[in-house]
């Protein structure tokens, strides 16, 4: 069976939640003896592979501009998915899902994934969020099958697109834990295990992380973070006045920036963390609360549907744009004994997800 994928910047090591998503389902798939055909955004790779972990990799160009690259490659990739012959075309995201009624009628079976509402996003104009929520109503008006990764994403569906048949709950996933010190790296952004806060997301507004910065600088002034340094570990896809600003405001006050990073980088950051904070305002269900959780963090995160569907206690949550209540948290955590928490993490297994998405395959047959 012949599955091709759309939607997503690409795998591997390429920025982006959609982008973790599929570089941990899509080997898994393909592992069950599906070929499996990721189409790539040629713009964000850096490599020459044809192939990665038993999936074939596809580049198609798309200009690189934030209002049009997703629909134009999604077009351009439904094309190359005919001409492949795909048995089933898997689309991700709203944005992309404007395509599904072309991909249906070109003959091929469409199965959605929708990883959230993008329209909420802060970066989006009217226009914009006028056409996403187009491509939210499109996919599950027209696909086969809608997958979503949150409750939250099933009523919001039911409720604004009225589907309710074939749409399955298939929660986002995060692999076991890779437990790790590496002194070097450390030693090169001069922080101590045990002795910083941890941001990792992408430098958009809806992330919030202003707001993280802003309760450092708090806690530093009011002599709470003696010792104490907030790591950001991510970057923007494109550089404006939010990035830019954000970077020059956390720079002036001994935040460490770290850029993209993975690999042994980010599990030695995850593993030596003194906790995770991700204050944002929009989220899907963001795999980076989950990876931090699995290396068992203490985490503080916004009171918004999505971050309250993980089920934390009440203590790690907190208004969006509740600075101080950031601050007051964050300080809690800095005063206490250096702890690890054991969550329960059993329904985001990507073994457990991949299964669940072949069988929705399998019924397309």
């Amino acid at each position: 069976m012949k599955i091709a994928v759309t939607g997503t910047r690409g795998i591997p090591d390429i920025m982006g939640g959609v982008e973790t998503h599929c570089e941990e389902l899509f080997p898994r798939i393909a592992a069950q003896g599906y070929s499996v055909t990721v189409i790539r955004r040629k713009s964000y790779v850096h490599d020459t592979l044809t192939e990665w972990k038993s999936v074939q990799l596809v580049d198609i160009e798309a200009p690189k501009k934030k209002s049009f690259e997703a629909i134009v490659h999604t077009f351009r990739a439904i094309g190359a998915a005919k001409r492949m012959k795909a048995d089933v075309l898997h689309i991700h995201a709203i944005g992309p899902a404007l395509l599904v009624p072309y991909a249906k009628l070109l003959g091929l079976k469409v199965v959605f994934t929708h990883h959230g509402p993008d329209y909420d996003r802060d970066k989006w104009g009217f226009a914009a969020k006028t056409m996403l929520k187009l491509g939210e109503w499109m996919g599950c008006k027209f696909a086969d099958h809608v997958i979503v990764i949150s409750d939250v994403i099933r009523k919001l569906i039911a409720q604004r697109c009225g589907r309710t048949r074939n749409v399955h709950l298939i929660y986002n996933g995060v692999p076991e834990p890779e437990i790790c010190d590496f002194p070097e790296y450390f030693e090169e952004l001069g922080i101590e295990k045990g002795k910083y806060i941890l941001g990792m997301c992408r430098f958009v507004p809806e992330k919030h992380l202003h707001d993280l910065v802003e309760a450092y600088i708090r806690l530093k002034n009011d002599g709470k973070a003696d010792g104490i340094k907030l790591v950001l570990a991510g970057d923007t896809d494109f550089e404006d006045n939010y990035s830019r600003t954000l970077k020059q405001q956390a720079r002036d006050h001994g935040v460490v920036l770290t850029g993209f990073i993975r690999g042994k980088k980010l599990h030695s950051l995850l593993s030596n963390a003194l906790c995770y904070s991700l204050p944002s305002s929009h989220e899907g269900l963001p795999i980076a609360l989950l990876e931090a959780m699995s290396y068992g963090l203490p985490v503080i995160t916004s009171a918004i549907p999505a971050n309250l569907e993980v089920g934390l206690n009440a203590e790690c949550y907190h208004e969006v744009g509740d600075v101080d209540a950031l601050a007051t948290k964050l300080s809690a955590i800095i005063s206490q004994p250096l702890q690890r928490i054991g969550y329960d993490m059993s329904k985001y297994d990507w073994d457990r997800i991949a299964d669940q998405v072949s069988d929705i395959y399998n019924s397309l047959k």
